[in-house]
């Protein structure tokens, strides 16, 4: 696909409805300039009560341009902005359900917070308390630009896997989905190497944004032929409604070897019997853990325009390179995760290691289907997912996105 470019007359889009969402605010060269783009644009108290559900819609996912990257609220790095049609779909009921398939039943809630319910959360604050969280999540786009900018030259480029050059350091039980894309990662070694993307300063306090410094790029280098991180580290969900919070525990007690627990997290995301919104798993990221360090700061990135090779690639350098953990966001549905005995809703796992040879993501599964259902499997626990699966299961999920 072709990059964005950057120009110095790209704009934000109003929060009006339309086809093609025009702009009408330059591209933000500032934090300063993001602070007051997101400031005008939000819609005062009286504006959002008396709006429909089409413009609550385009106004609380309102995008805007960060130097050259597209940045739509709750949805991420985008390398195209969505149309009001698309939109639309987002919050509507996912196409893919339990529904579609025969003798399977009806999804179970497993606790992300849908686009219909992010749309509905947002519009019920004040402006205040609503600019406010909106600026939060912009704080760690800003920062992140120089990634998303690197992930769209990636997507750009369609660069294949890396060639192996260490050999598997942790085989873990091999999930038996069949993917379901025929976009399948490939196992053909080549000796393409990786440029590894600059890292950002990682987000220090959510009302102190940190600019990105300029950084001479790192030397190419290889990823492994399988990486694994975290091991030991896996935790279930205590709530059917905390997938958030139990992967968010996951990834920072393999940061701090603290283990603090599902119910403080889910304080600090926000959690709701509703679900935890992505920007908020990404945020606390930032703020709570120093796995920004080794990845730079995590951002929301959005992968419709990606393929199941593209997926396959960014995680072995996040994983592979950095080390660090991928929060993975996907529908919870048989087809993809094999394991399970019933589908399910939106979803959050632990991504934590690949193997290219088989062509895997390693995951942590944090929600146990027998806790909840006496007739479910036993779930939790390590597991590893045919990539391919793993990204259509992440198309499938209404967002669309992954936390990186």
């Amino acid at each position: 696909m072709t990059p964005t470019a950057a120009t110095p007359t790209a704009t934000t889009p109003t929060a009006g409805p339309t086809a093609n969402l025009p702009v009408d605010e330059p591209a933000a060269r500032s934090w300063s300039e993001v602070v007051k783009q997101v400031t005008e644009t939000s819609p005062g108290d009286l504006q959002v009560r008396s709006a429909d559900k089409t413009e609550q819609t385009e106004s609380m996912l309102r995008c805007f341009k960060l130097d050259t990257e597209n940045y739509c609220l709750g949805l991420g790095f985008v390398d195209k902005l969505p149309t009001g049609a698309q939109l639309q779909s987002l919050v509507s009921s996912p196409t893919l359900r339990a529904a579609d398939e025969a003798g399977v039943e009806q999804d179970i809630p497993t606790g992300d917070l849908t686009p219909a319910d992010f749309v509905a959360q947002r519009a019920a604050m004040p402006k205040s308390t609503r600019v406010a969280a909106e600026l939060d999540e912009m704080q760690a786009a800003w920062n992140g630009r120089e990634k998303a900018r690197e992930l769209r030259e990636l997507v750009a480029a369609q660069t294949p896997p890396v060639n192996p050059e260490t050999p598997s350091d942790e085989p873990t039980t091999q999930a038996t989905a069949t993917p379901t894309s025929t976009a399948t990662p490939t196992a053909t070694p080549t000796a393409t190497a990786t440029v590894v993307p600059t890292r950002t300063a990682p987000t220090v306090a959510p009302s102190k944004p940190v600019p990105s410094a300029p950084q001479t790029p790192a030397a190419p280098v290889k990823t492994p032929a399988s990486a694994y991180i975290m091991k030991g580290f896996q935790t279930s969900q205590e709530k059917g409604y905390w997938c958030g919070p139990a992967t968010f525990q996951s990834i920072d007690w393999a940061d701090d070897n603290q283990k603090d627990t599902q119910a403080s997290w889910a304080k600090d995301l926000g959690s709701t019997t509703g679900g935890t919104a992505i920007s908020a798993m990404v945020k606390q990221t930032n703020v709570k853990t120093a796995w920004p360090k080794s990845a730079g700061t995590y951002v929301v990135q959005n992968v419709s325009d990606w393929n199941a090779q593209t997926f396959f690639t960014v995680h072995q350098k996040h994983l592979g390179v950095y080390k660090a953990p991928v929060i993975e966001h996907v529908q919870l549905l048989k087809r993809y995760f094999p394991y399970l005995a019933f589908n399910h809703s939106g979803h959050y796992q632990v991504g934590r290691g690949y193997d290219k040879a088989n062509g895997t993501i390693a995951i942590f599964e944090v929600f146990n289907e027998r806790r909840f259902n006496s007739r479910g499997n036993v779930t939790d626990g390590p597991r590893n997912i045919p990539a391919s699966a793993l990204f259509n299961a992440t198309l499938a999920n209404s967002f669309q996105n992954i936390g990186l």
